[in-house]
């Protein structure tokens, strides 16, 4: 974890896109996608069905590490508003022990705006927490420091020839978008006019690594 001031707090961003709040020992992650392989399944695109065993195994890991007590999911937790009922047994039972442990939020996204409560938690479509807004989608009209997701973005630079792909934060003075944590999640290139056009300029791509914070100045 490598410290990171954001909105007058101090937090601790992970290399896995996941982000730490330790005055309030509350872990916030975003697009996690659960069930996104079954929902592919049913118009008859098979992909391997591991995909929400594989995100809440991960998340569950860094809720021990950090003994987080809160979660907040920024959005797009389920792929789709039925998500939750197709989840296999043993993703539920990870996912009934999370919610059980901890004061957990969802916060609706575009994905599943309907989502009606069956794994546990609270459901909301947003949140103001310590003066930060906690939404799914960035708002440029917000003045208000926010966090959001939705983008899924990523950074791609070439090293030694290669190019290389990491999920990353998009910060701005007042915004600050999260990566996807699910691990069957795509990403936008960070230099996409969507992301500019939300975050706004100037935006740093922000790849949390072992023992600290790489920044990306992003161009116009």
């Amino acid at each position: 974890m490598v410290p990171l001031s954001f909105g007058g707090h101090d937090f601790r961003a992970l290399p896995q896109g996941a982000l730490y709040w330790p005055a309030r020992r509350a872990l916030l992650v975003a697009d996690l996608h659960l069930e996104k392989a079954s929902w592919f399944a049913k118009g008859g695109q098979m992909l391997p069905p591991y995909d929400s065993i594989a995100t809440l195994a991960d998340l569950t890991a860094l809720v021990t590490a950090t003994a987080a007590q809160e979660v907040w999911c920024l959005g797009d937790s389920f792929h789709d508003v039925d998500g939750c009922d197709r989840l296999p047994a043993r993703a539920r039972d990870l996912l009934l022990a999370l919610t059980g442990a901890t004061r957990w939020t969802w916060i609706t996204g575009n994905h599943d705006r309907a989502y009606v409560d069956r794994c546990g938690g609270a459901v909301v479509e947003e949140a103001c927490v310590d003066g930060i807004v906690l939404r799914h989608e960035a708002d440029r009209r917000e003045d208000a420091p926010e966090m959001s997701g939705h983008f899924h973005p990523k950074l791609r630079v070439r090293v030694r020839g290669k190019l290389v792909s990491r999920r990353c934060f998009v910060a701005t003075g007042r915004k600050l978008i999260f990566p996807a944590f699910g691990s069957l999640t795509g990403g936008l290139d960070v230099t996409h006019p969507e992301i500019v056009r939300a975050a706004g300029l100037p935006a740093e791509a922000l790849v949390a690594v072992a023992d600290r914070l790489l920044r990306f100045p992003l161009a116009a």
